[in-house]
């Protein structure tokens, strides 16, 4: 039906080409999703089907007919069999959507009654029935492109070309126009699309053509989108440690049921190994780093006990009737140095433990002298009284 021979095409300006030797068939009835990267050459596939395009090698065929040959006045007469639904809708903003959708027959010369027939049939094949006098402002995204399919479909094509139908549209929207598209499939139709959608291509399982850098890189039936590493991922990230705890869990809910029943459920007991082999895998994964960070915590821990036991205790003399306290320093504390009488002392007064007291200068009092500004004399009181030789100023020069 459609049959790719050894094609390449190069546009005018562009060093590599846009195809470089691409070749498949695509026979009656079939699904075919094209899939690749921007640029990869999907896009240029459907132009030189619908003849919007030659190929600058090879042959292109469809219908029975060599599109490189094919002269231009017969160009009109074969897209009468092939419909196209592009990812910017292209609909007549001033006319509504039953103008919309009779336009196509309307151009090739149909009869009245068959438009009037054919139209409201296909509104109904795509869900807009009593929606024919909607203009297209006035209906959703979704809803333009039903009106787009139906556009396509009205004058019933063998072959339904798709580039990147679902490009512009919400995923609930893209998953109807999808089926849609699936029902049309299974009426006979033909269907070439071209799209990005990875979770479409890979749940619906049709054929494949993979293109990238203009060379086709994989043809397969039944496939799936590919690689999808690319693809943001929408999954949760496994909780750290989540493995381990689910184990823990299954190996204390088990002991529970030994000390509380006296038996052993077969079942909580596989639960139990199963959890227990999980958190054993991801453990031996990082086995080297967490056997790392647990010598060097154990360490850590060593090195404070033995400071701790070697350091000699603190004895704080108190005044008024409390003893004095021996206090056991912690690590990297400063140890304050006693004497044996300090702490024979303390230990006959009775000891008891307290924190350590930091050790600050008490701050010295001034006692300020009191004046008796009666007694002064009138000089004194103006600041006149006896002068100081030394409060005298030299001469400057």
């Amino acid at each position: 039906m459609i049959r790719f021979e050894n094609v390449t095409k190069r546009f005018r300006g562009t060093a590599k080409p846009a195809l470089h030797d691409i070749d498949f068939e695509v026979t009656r009835g079939e699904f075919l999703f094209l899939v690749g990267p921007s640029g990869s050459g999907k896009s240029s596939c459907l132009r030189l089907i619908l003849r919007e395009e030659t190929p600058s090698d090879g042959r292109v065929v469809v219908l029975g007919r060599d599109l490189k040959t094919l002269p231009n006045r017969k160009v009109p007469y074969l897209r009468r069999h092939i419909g196209a639904v592009f990812q910017d809708f292209r609909l007549l903003p001033t006319k509504t959507v039953f103008q919309n959708v009779a336009f196509t027959l309307q151009v090739i010369g149909s009869s009245s009654a068959f438009v009037q027939q054919a139209v409201p049939e296909v509104l109904a094949l795509v869900g807009l029935k009593g929606k024919e006098k909607r203009f297209p402002h006035e209906l959703s995204g979704g809803e333009q492109q039903r009106v787009a399919i139906a556009r396509a479909l009205v004058n019933r094509p063998q072959v339904l070309l798709a580039d990147e139908p679902t490009g512009n549209l919400d995923p609930a929207t893209s998953v109807d126009i999808m089926q849609l598209l699936a029902r049309i499939n299974a009426g006979g139709t033909t269907v070439i699309m071209a799209t990005h959608e990875a979770g479409f291509v890979d749940q619906m399982q049709r054929r494949v053509i993979e293109l990238q850098n203009g060379e086709m890189v994989r043809d397969e039936r039944h496939g799936g989108y590919g690689d999808t590493s690319s693809l943001p991922s929408l999954a949760p990230e496994p909780e750290k440690g989540a493995a381990a705890v689910a184990a823990l869990t299954a190996v204390l809910e088990l002991h529970r049921e030994i000390v509380e029943t006296g038996t052993v459920d077969s079942e909580a007991v596989d639960a139990a190994v199963a959890a227990a082999a999980a958190s054993a895998e991801l453990v031996v994964e990082d086995e080297a780093i967490v056997a790392s960070e647990l010598a060097r915590e154990e360490a850590v821990e060593a090195l404070i006990e033995a400071r701790i036991d070697e350091a000699p205790p603190i004895i704080v003399p108190d005044s008024g009737d409390e003893a004095a306290v021996a206090v056991t320093p912690r690590a990297g504390d400063a140890v304050a140095e006693t004497s044996p009488s300090d702490a024979a002392t303390g230990a006959s007064s009775g000891a008891r433990e307290e924190p350590a007291r930091p050790r600050t200068a008490p701050i010295p009092t001034v006692e300020e002298l009191e004046l008796d500004v009666a007694e002064l004399g009138l000089a004194d009181r103006l600041g006149l009284g006896e002068v100081d030789p030394d409060d005298q100023v030299g001469p400057t020069s």
